[in-house]
């Protein structure tokens, strides 16, 4: 009698010609402060990494160091880079700059003072949160720019790394439009993820899937124990 014939759970592998990006959020960056302003590049905020995001960075190099990564991209903000620099070290890879996937612009209220404001409830702030758009912050960043140069940004990584892995360091903002885009969420639906976080995106000519958002297990302590060989 022939044995039945059994039909396993599906496992995902990655479709042909598809592109895994790695969306990993920047450390936790330097405290903003009334009437200290960040140092302005290009219009945005740029503040160095806090020490806790030193430290996340160097979670981060832990965790990804075991995977297959092709390339690493950061963008033109320095806490890309510093939370960069660990796995860069690691694999032995120069990050590439890729300018479109930095922060939203953040018109008036940039160089610190989108957080003072958000924190004082400011009413533009409110505003903000209800519209979900960023755009209600006078000199913002529509929705709609914000995703034309996030949408090109993805495309020229996934069309230079096909069948390729891909770890690309970036900002909250810009990984809450990249899911919300992949999954046709609202827009704002996901733009808390944490510092030095991981989001898994697969990139396909037809469709953008979302393997994973806001993995954070290489920041749990436990990740960081090692038990103690037998004897």
């Amino acid at each position: 009698m022939s044995e039945p014939v059994e039909y396993r759970q599906h496992r995902f592998a990655l479709p042909p010609g598809a592109t895994e990006i790695l969306l990993v959020r920047h450390g936790e960056s330097a405290p903003a402060r009334d009437g200290h302003p960040f140092p302005l590049v290009d219009g945005h905020g740029d503040p160095p990494l806090a020490p806790e995001g030193e430290r996340e960075a160097e979670l981060v190099g832990d965790r990804l160091a075991v995977e297959r990564i092709d390339a690493l991209y950061v963008t033109s903000l320095r806490r890309t880079h510093q939370t960069a620099a660990p796995l860069a070290k690691r694999l032995d890879l120069t990050p590439r700059v890729e300018a479109d996937l930095r922060e939203v612009r953040l018109g008036e209220w940039e160089g610190g003072l989108f957080r003072i404001r958000v924190s004082q409830r400011h009413e533009y702030a409110l505003r903000m949160w209800e519209t979900q758009r960023w755009d209600a912050i006078p000199g913002a960043e529509s929705t709609e720019d914000l995703a034309a140069r996030v949408r090109a940004a993805i495309d020229r990584i996934a069309a230079a790394h096909p069948d390729g892995h891909v770890a690309a360091f970036t900002h909250g903002g810009v990984i809450g439009q990249i899911v919300a885009m992949a999954t046709g969420s609202e827009p704002f639906a996901f733009i808390d993820a944490d510092n030095a976080s991981i989001t898994q995106l697969v990139v396909t000519p037809e469709r953008w899937i979302v393997r994973r958002f806001n993995d954070t297990a290489h920041l749990h302590p436990a990740f960081s124990i090692r038990p103690e060989p037998l004897i």
